[in-house]
């Protein structure tokens, strides 16, 4: 792995004439850019599985409930560009809305049930948006394997639903957050935070973790586990948790009981920036 910059292709046209001619198998990173050590732990993931990497930056207008929201992402290519070189990235896709979206475009990929509560009842249509793009990114580039990160759990569970109901042949795999030294989940959505919201933030892996104790300490109880991550959530005043979830990790149905596996997670807002988190249980 080298720290050269990557061959950087615009065009679906371009896309397609560079693997034509890569050696395989091709692992796939999807990113919206702003790339940090979390998107450089799933290159190098894809590095030491694949011989050749295409990573994709794409802000996707699809995925935004909030036109600002959209418009305040960061973006900055060369950062992304070094990063994504560094970490062992072959090639990079950046194309324009217009190339991802033609003129004329009409077709969506929608899942249901999975994509109801949680992140879908707080953001509608986002995971439209999200099912859209990596169908047409996973169709675009054939890769074996395609690589999402953890704390985006419900969208691992959607993205690998569509593509074993769609019988895409890319294999979808999990990689582990990766966390700040105070435990908050590396995010592109931090840089936005306050030096007071920053400070206020691990409060949500305080609060799963408070969960998972009362989990090993033999609690089975939803409700209790639930207000387990409230009450810690509650005592921080620059906290607004939008909600937490003890779920069943198939279906994310919440949980009165855990009889079996569960996934805790949480959405919160500091101010106008909204932060995600999980725990898996056991």
């Amino acid at each position: 792995m080298g720290s050269s910059l990557p061959r950087v292709v615009r065009t679906r046209a371009e896309l397609r004439a560079a693997l034509a001619a890569a050696p395989r198998p091709v692992g796939l990173v999807p990113t919206m850019g702003a790339l940090h050590e979390g998107h450089a732990s799933l290159i190098r993931r894809a590095a030491s599985q694949n011989e050749t990497v295409v990573v994709t930056i794409f802000v996707n207008p699809l995925q935004f409930n909030e036109k600002s929201d959209f418009e305040k992402y960061p973006r900055d290519e060369a950062a992304d560009l070094r990063l994504a070189g560094a970490a062992g990235a072959s090639l990079v896709w950046i194309p324009t809305v217009e190339d991802v979206y033609p003129a004329g475009f009409q077709t969506s990929v929608r899942v249901s049930g999975l994509t109801e509560p949680l992140e879908g009842a707080a953001r509608p249509g986002h995971f439209e948006g999200v099912t859209t793009i990596v169908a047409i990114l996973l169709g675009l580039a054939g890769a074996e394997r395609a690589y999402f990160g953890q704390k985006d759990a419900q969208q691992l569970l959607v993205v690998r639903r569509m593509a074993g109901d769609l019988g895409i042949g890319t294999e979808i795999v999990a990689c582990p957050i990766v966390r700040e030294p105070d435990g908050l989940a590396l995010s592109s959505r931090n840089v936005r935070l306050t030096p007071e919201q920053r400070a206020a933030a691990p409060v949500l892996r305080r609060a799963l973790l408070a969960a998972r104790a009362r989990f090993e300490s033999g609690e089975r109880d939803g409700d209790l586990l639930r207000g387990a991550m409230s009450e810690l959530l509650a005592v921080e005043p620059l906290a607004a948790p939008e909600y937490v979830s003890c779920a069943d990790p198939g279906t994310l149905a919440e949980l009165t009981t855990v009889g079996g596996p569960a996934l805790l997670s949480m959405a919160v807002r500091f101010g106008a920036v909204r932060l995600i988190d999980n725990e898996p249980l056991p």
